[in-house]
């Protein structure tokens, strides 16, 4: 089997086009049952549909995954951004850019102009909430002709050509979106797979696109079933009645034969989130408390079976210059101890979340219950699905969550994760963090234009969001995908935007 991997985003060059340095990819051979009928792909993924595959919500990586839509750039895998729906532009000033559009047509049939670029950026710019993406930016977009867009920015955004190789900024056509503000990407994209049927959370249909402007793929199209039970996707790979299964849980990754079992470093944290906004951990000698007491150090071999690092922050092993450039966090309120737990926590129980579809989560939410029980909280979990529990984690009706974030998914630039999750405005803010100084540190990376010191002001950041308490880093995981033998060309990729494109086929 061959592999090629989309890379680990390592570096960030701001000039010309925001270029970085990945990891190398994992490759090899695997064994398991052959294809579906007719060659078809058959891919078993971990996280049900939130909101019927729209771009605005955390559905957006299964687009890019199985390559259905796209936006006017891609990373490649040093992380460059490069053409994609647009063939080249360039930056007319701080805050003007010129795309130049290449030919290509949506996979309903209709032509892909600039103001189809137009139309689908300014609907993601109105869409409630907005695209994390766009948390920290102002985006607005006009067709200078019909093969030209201009795309203009309140303040200067140095890395707005990895911005718009969001997921979340994928461009469809029309059709796609309706006057109530839904999105739908079945049959509106213009990838090289058409989405031809989506069958609720369980199941979907794609199939080849032959008018892709970037080629014939090579596979007739793809069988998707969601399975957040990941021992039943580790058995579906296992059994053939899968090709391609994501997010190998680490206690089924050994049961697998080794040439199936691909590990890939990956830029995702694992943390404990406490909610600043309401309950318990408004208080921030309690935040402290519960910082002393989780160690996340003693997930990795009883949780995680060695495939995970000890967090040293938001940011891992692999972004190799986050380590050289760590701040020393100071300023931190002292930890009430352990009477005072309990005094001040009388009565009140600490509400725990986590969710299924990382089959590790639950497990070490358990670990952490009885390391928080020992400091003097008195713990209740409550361990869903995903998409049971976004809107509630949203609303602030959590005292804490044990959650896994993959910190360069939306743009591959840090600053983007850093404003949608932590600042005041920020529209994935879980932790309900609302703290001048923690805003003021990642408006200052995000204005930064040289790398070095932009590098530099992340880790500021970093150090200035720790001080709050809100979050708790606890491991840097590493993943694990099954692919069976005989399929070549899937995409490993750190960021986990990727897995199938024109090359994924059945050998």
């Amino acid at each position: 089997m061959r592999t090629t991997s989309r890379g680990l985003i390592a570096a960030l060059t701001l000039t010309p086009l925001l270029a970085g340095c990945f990891a190398p990819s994992d490759s090899g051979g695997g064994s398991g049952a052959g294809a579906g009928s007719g060659g078809r792909l058959r891919v078993a993924l971990a996280v049900p549909p939130v909101q019927a595959l729209s771009p605005y919500s955390n559905d957006a990586t299964v687009l890019s995954k199985l390559s259905v839509a796209e936006g006017l750039t891609a990373l490649d895998k040093n992380g460059t951004a490069q053409p994609a729906l647009a063939k080249s532009w360039k930056q007319d000033d701080d805050t003007t850019w010129t795309f130049e559009l290449r030919k290509a047509e949506f996979q309903d049939g209709t032509e892909f102009t600039a103001q189809s670029v137009v139309n689908a950026l300014d609907h993601a710019s109105a869409a409630k909430p907005k695209p994390r993406v766009l948390s920290d930016v102002t985006l607005t977009a006009k067709a200078e002709d019909a093969d030209t867009v201009t795309l203009t920015t309140k303040s200067p955004d140095p890395v707005l050509p990895l911005r718009l190789a969001s997921p979340a900024l994928a461009i469809l056509s029309a059709k796609a979106y309706a006057k109530d503000g839904a999105v739908s990407p079945v049959g509106t994209g213009t990838g090289p797979f058409r989405i031809t049927r989506l069958s609720g959370k369980t199941k979907a249909t794609l199939d080849r696109f032959d008018g892709y402007w970037g080629g014939k793929a090579k596979a007739p199209g793809i069988d998707v079933s969601w399975i957040a039970d990941g021992t039943a996707r580790a058995n579906a790979l296992r059994s053939g009645e899968a090709d391609i299964a994501e997010w190998i849980p680490t206690a089924q990754a050994k049961l697998l034969d080794k040439d199936t079992r691909h590990e890939v470093p990956s830029v995702r944290t694992d943390s404990l989130i406490l909610n600043t906004g309401s309950g318990l951990f408004t208080d921030a000698g309690l935040r402290a408390a519960a910082r002393q007491a989780v160690d996340g150090s003693s997930l990795v071999g009883s949780v995680f079976g060695g495939y995970a690092d000890p967090a040293q922050g938001l940011f891992g092993p692999a972004v190799p210059w986050a380590a050289g450039k760590r701040v020393e966090v100071t300023g931190r309120a002292k930890a009430a101890t352990t009477a005072q737990v309990k005094a001040e926590t009388k009565g009140r129980t600490l509400r725990l979340a986590t969710y299924t579809n990382r089959a590790e989560l639950p497990e070490a939410a358990t670990v952490l219950q009885q390391q928080l029980e020992k400091a003097g909280f008195t713990v209740k979990q409550d361990v869903r699905e995903y998409t049971q529990m976004e809107a509630d984690l949203l609303a602030g009706k959590y005292d804490a969550l044990v959650f896994s974030r993959v910190t360069l998914l939306d743009t591959g630039d840090a600053v983007d994760y850093l404003a949608s999750d932590f600042t005041s405005e920020g529209v994935y803010n879980i932790a309900g963090l609302k703290d001048a100084a923690v805003d003021k540190a990642i408006r200052a990376a995000a204005a930064e234009r040289d790398t070095q010191r932009r590098q530099e002001k992340i880790m500021r950041a970093e150090a200035a969001i720790l001080r709050t308490d809100a979050v708790v880093p606890l491991v840097h995981e590493r993943t694990v995908q099954g692919i069976a033998t005989g399929v070549e060309g899937v995409l490993l990729d750190p960021r986990e935007r990727s897995l199938v494109d024109v090359d994924t086929h059945v050998g």
